[in-house]
């Protein structure tokens, strides 16, 4: 059963709390200012289904290929990738700083038409990593960029992974193509935004080994009637690319990184 809990706000930009603290009634509205959200998460579930099965070494055909594995969902918002980890198989734990958001959450949680094996809180990463806290796989998906401290926050969550356990971190790329997208037709300052050669050095800080894929725009238009004026949208999926401070993708990317086995990265 899905539940809920305080949180000391540290490291928490407090106008991004109340901006998402006021949508999150919108959280599962495919139609609504979360659509691109449900599309990522669509290609994230096949990417992650098949990444994170490789990387423990299962099949990912099988209908569960996560079964038991421990996940935990930093900023897991109104749960949209957290259940549809737990249908995978895995046991997750999604955490947010919005207690309206974990609210939200766990309400669907409650009468989704399957079973799922999750549970939410409303709790820092750095306060469940000063509790002990560790997971088999950890995820973050465009929280980065609403951090005020993003190498405090990347610790924290590398702090959080098992050794040999994985981390999962997507963002938005400081692009010209994400300006248009997420600055001007979104809510993110561009400012705020990591180019993916800051990211890989922050990464670098935490000891975690790490590979990078790119999601393009084109690859984000939701499909007919999920938001009005936009058309189509075929399936796709993160384009695999080794990690360089060179290299640009389009618009959105995620890190795998794999964490060592020496303990815990600072």
């Amino acid at each position: 059963m899905p539940v809920a809990a305080g949180a000391a706000l540290d490291n928490v930009d407090p106008r991004e709390a109340a901006h998402y603290a006021a949508l999150a009634e919108l959280w599962w509205e495919p139609a609504g200012p979360f659509w691109p959200l449900h599309r990522l998460n669509e290609l994230r579930t096949d990417y992650l289904r098949e990444a994170l099965a490789r990387a423990l070494g299962r099949d990912p055909g099988i209908p569960r290929p996560l079964q038991g594995v421990e996940v935990l969902d930093v900023g897991c918002g109104g749960g949209i990738l957290s259940e549809s980890m737990a249908r995978l198989g895995a046991r997750v734990h999604g955490i947010d700083v919005v207690e309206r958001n974990v609210a939200i959450a766990c309400a669907h949680a409650r009468v989704a038409p399957d079973s799922l094996d999750v549970r939410y809180e409303t709790v820092t990463a750095a306060a469940l990593a000063e509790r002990g806290a560790r997971y088999d796989v950890v995820l973050s998906m465009e929280v980065v960029e609403h951090v005020p401290e993003v190498p405090s926050f990347m610790g924290d969550c590398a702090r959080l992974v098992r050794p040999e356990g994985t981390m999962v971190v997507a963002t938005i790329n400081r692009t010209l193509l994400s300006f248009l997208f997420a600055i001007v037709g979104g809510s993110r300052r561009h400012e705020s935004l990591l180019p993916t050669a800051r990211w890989c050095a922050v990464v670098q800080l935490t000891g975690a080994s790490k590979g990078v894929s790119g999601i393009g725009w084109e690859r984000l238009r939701p499909r007919s009637g999920a938001a009005k004026g936009h058309r189509g949208g075929t399936r796709s999926f993160y384009r695999g690319r080794a990690a360089s401070a060179a290299h640009s993708c389009t618009s959105d990317y995620l890190g795998f990184c794999k964490k060592n086995g020496l303990g815990d990265a600072r």
